[in-house]
């Protein structure tokens, strides 16, 4: 009975990795890429680096991790979207109090900043954060293809949908810059603007 309650509560592969990728962004965000050692990620995740490495190779690793867990997120949310009565456009603008907050989440704004900057200067991560991007965009174009008007050329659709993108992208830095942004008026505008773009 001892041992079966000791297993019981031993941390399956996929806890421990969550446990370990937790630890990774809090380090991240608070001393950066660099200063992120697996040291101070296995202390912060109660772990040993031995334990880490059993996990994850580096640190470009545990990003790719990341990247994909932030995919999956997406990818959900898009489905949901997509599931809703109504038109498209109502479902994505309906998110957008959501998005907002999300975005102006600092802890995630910090995170995406450091991971941005580390793409800037490290092929590694740049094929990651890249070839994440390259995804992220699909599941938008085919989703956003719903709402084209047949007049846009494949250009013009496909440069409405990147400016959706920067959009997002821009708030994470506003975050950063700008935290004490009204929301509720950011949502409202954002509105107009991607009902502007799509619609």
């Amino acid at each position: 009975m001892v041992d079966e309650a000791h297993t019981a509560n031993r941390p399956t592969p996929e806890s421990r990795r969550q446990q370990i990728l937790d630890a990774a962004c809090d380090c991240v965000r608070q001393a950066g890429f660099h200063g992120a050692s697996m040291a101070e990620i296995a202390k912060a995740a109660g772990l040993s680096v031995g334990q880490i490495y059993r996990y994850f190779e580096n640190k470009e690793a545990m990003i790719a991790a990341i990247v994909a867990q932030d995919l999956a997120e997406m990818r959900e949310k898009f489905a949901e979207m997509e599931s809703r009565p109504g038109t498209l456009l109502d479902a994505i603008t309906e998110q957008l109090p959501e998005a907002v907050d999300k975005c102006f989440d600092p802890g995630r704004a910090a995170l995406v900043m450091e991971v941005l900057a580390e793409a800037a200067r490290n092929p590694k991560v740049a094929t990651i954060v890249r070839a994440a991007d390259e995804q992220e965009r699909a599941f938008a174009t085919t989703m956003m293809a719903r709402s084209r008007k047949p007049e846009w050329s494949d250009a013009e659709f496909e440069a409405r949908c990147e400016v959706v993108g920067m959009l997002f992208d821009g708030m994470m830095m506003r975050a950063v810059n700008h935290p004490d942004t009204d929301r509720e008026a950011l949502a409202r505008v954002l509105d107009g603007a991607i009902r502007q773009l799509l619609g």
